[in-house]
């Protein structure tokens, strides 16, 4: 192999680290995003529980009356 041979697949490598790296950094801002999302529904999941329960107390309540 020649010299610029070499240099050729040093500068291909090169760049694919770069994307390599770009990517990833897409892919761990996706994470989070989908962290954050994911606690968010989790959050109002929890929110719909409560008032549901509520309700069937409420609703447990009237019966007995």
């Amino acid at each position: 192999m020649e010299i610029k041979d070499l240099e050729a697949k040093i500068d291909e490598l090169i760049q694919l680290c770069d994307e390599l790296e770009r990517k990833q950094a897409m892919m761990e801002a996706d994470r989070d995003n989908w962290r954050q999302e994911r606690t968010r529904l989790l959050e109002k999941n929890e929110m719909a529980k409560s008032k549901v329960e509520a309700m069937i107390l409420r609703l447990k309540a009237l019966e007995q009356d």
